[in-house]
């Protein structure tokens, strides 16, 4: 038996990287899967297809996760289509990275809203449906850099520490009601991102990680899995760096 079979997801930024991983390991464990996207529509249509070929439900979602309106129609679509959500996985993010004292309020503010504020967005509007059914499991994707800071990164670092201090707040209010809140905090995994990096960037960042190598989005999915299934029913309001011991 699959480990996920019978279970469903909601997976926010899934359309590439490290969400995208994970949509393919929940699908592949049997889960049923709704995930979203904000830009990427011929990556969500391939992935869609792909997510069915594993035979189970998905479907894809177009949606600005920093706008509470669009979370409440996601949610209430992800209800219709896969008729109870079990597994919340909050990825979506951006960055906009400069110094602080180039920094504008523009970019402030774009990147709280997309990182934080669209955790709390998509949390509110699954809790309910969770508290009925006495069950779920949320992961919200933080960041090495939400525990340890990066010059260049306050604004990122700001909102991916924000969401392990309400990640841990949600554990402790939801923990009667069996819905478990937990946190991957990824170190430096081998996406589109990290991909713009220069080769002497990107080197100076593997000298400092122990296992010598970037992580990959099938890593964190491993990850993701594990909180989302039956094996972590007594795990609740803990952050795990998934960094190749960088922490």
């Amino acid at each position: 038996m699959k480990i996920l079979s019978g279970k469903t997801a909601l997976i926010t930024g899934a359309s590439r990287g490290i969400g995208e991983a994970i949509a393919q390991v929940f699908a592949q464990a049997g889960a049923d899967v709704v995930f979203t996207y904000r830009s990427s529509a011929e990556k969500a249509v391939v992935l869609e297809k792909k997510l069915q070929d594993y035979g189970v439900k998905a479907m894809a979602i177009q949606a600005d996760a920093s706008d509470y309106s669009e979370t409440e129609k996601v949610v209430a679509a992800a209800l219709d289509f896969l008729g109870k959500i079990d597994v919340l996985v909050n990825n979506a993010g951006i960055t906009r990275d400069n110094l602080l004292l180039r920094m504008n309020e523009t970019d402030w503010d774009a990147v709280m809203d997309n990182n934080l504020k669209s955790v709390f967005n998509y949390t509110k509007n699954v809790i309910k449906p969770m508290m009925k059914q006495r069950n779920g499991s949320i992961i919200n994707i933080s960041s090495i850099i939400g525990l340890r800071g990066q010059a260049g990164q306050a604004n990122y670092a700001a909102s991916k520490a924000g969401i392990i201090g309400f990640s841990k707040s949600v554990a402790q209010e939801l923990g009667s009601r069996n819905i478990r809140c937990n946190v991957i905090a990824p170190g430096f995994i081998a996406t589109d991102m990290t991909g713009e990096l220069s080769e002497e960037v990107q080197q100076n960042y593997l000298n400092t990680i122990p296992l010598k190598r970037f992580g990959t989005g099938e890593d964190v999915a491993q990850v993701a899995l594990f909180f989302a299934s039956d094996a972590a029913v007594y795990v609740s309001g803990q952050v795990l760096g998934v960094d190749g011991g960088l922490s």
